[in-house]
């Protein structure tokens, strides 16, 4: 059997009599067995851009191989730390030697100009952008124009971000609540999904501007039917934890950014948290509801990368 090399890999059906099992014609690639077939598949490269933190930061390269087992695709991470300055999008052109298919630039305010800075940077590569806003639609349509995919998460809360309030221990507490909700509301769930269509659109063959970019203005409401929620009750209570932690922004802003005596930055601040706490309790009330039941919902990755569902505790993912 003949196989023909083009300048990007494509799906191959390769017979049994022709190969081997661990037949790889091309340098990174996979075999992936279908009945009677063997299909040849691109293994992915998906890059990371971490600057400055969201809740959401915490988990999102992890998340399309949550038991370290699946095959088809490789995952490296580039972080800035807390800082998400333009020298420290300058600092991340260097991540361009891994060669990427696709890369997640997550961030606070993706306006700000360290990742509008990283934007330009990496504007030649197909990447998708993971941030808190910006909210606006003009603005959203400008990352679209200009080739950018997106999922803006208003529910991805502002921290409490002042040393008159935030020390490490409280920072580590508020980024555990928002992960909670983060996770049983919908939204790691929305994401991972969403990554999973681009990852299957790079091992099929596609590349470069030829790849359909999610456009997603993630809302409470479009979050949370991800979510997967059995009980109406339990998806209720997920719903309002959303609507908190979008709250959260609100609250916490005019203490980052406009409150200046410390009483008031320290009360407003302690406000804004208390929020999310009691968000991450509805969250892991609308979660123990569904437990109660046996109706959990679970999505995991097989071994290939396809998604696997179950909803009983003993049953066994299909």
């Amino acid at each position: 059997m003949i196989i023909n090399r083009t300048d990007i890999y494509k799906i191959r059906v390769i017979r049994d009599e022709d190969c081997q099992k661990d037949y790889k014609p091309f340098r990174n690639s996979t075999i992936e067995e279908k009945g009677q077939h063997r299909i040849l598949r691109k293994m992915v490269n998906i890059g990371f851009i971490k600057m400055g933190n969201l809740g959401m930061s915490q988990v999102i390269n992890l998340i399309q191989d949550e038991i370290a087992a699946r095959e088809g695709i490789t995952v490296r991470v580039f972080g800035t730390g807390a800082k998400m300055g333009p020298a420290d999008a300058a600092d991340t052109e260097s991540f361009k030697q891994w060669n990427a298919d696709f890369v997640v630039i997550i961030s606070p305010n993706a306006a700000a100009p360290g990742p509008t800075a990283a934007r330009e940077i990496w504007k030649d590569v197909p990447c998708i952008v993971v941030s808190d806003g910006p909210t606006k639609k003009e603005a959203r349509e400008a990352f679209e124009q200009d080739g950018f995919g997106y999922i803006i998460l208003p529910v991805d809360p502002l921290i409490g971000a002042k040393r008159e309030f935030l020390d490490p221990v409280e920072m580590s507490a508020f980024n555990s609540d928002a992960m909670k909700v983060l996770s049983v509301c919908g939204v790691v769930r929305l994401i991972q999904e969403e990554l999973d269509k681009v990852t299957e659109q790079v091992a099929s063959g596609r590349s470069g501007k030829d790849l359909e970019l999610p456009h997603i203005f993630a809302k409470p409401e479009k979050c949370v039917e991800h979510a997967g929620f059995a009980n109406p009750y339990a998806k209720a209570k997920a719903l309002a934890a959303l609507h908190m932690a979008e709250k959260v922004a609100q609250v916490n802003f005019p203490a980052c950014f406009m409150l200046k005596e410390i009483d008031q930055v320290c009360l407003t601040a302690a406000a804004g948290h208390e929020i999310m706490g009691a968000a991450a309790q509805l969250a892991t009330q609308a979660r123990e509801i569904e437990k109660s039941n046996d109706t959990v919902f679970r999505q995991p990755h097989a071994k290939s990368g396809a998604l696997l569902k179950k909803v009983r505790l003993y049953e066994k993912p299909e």
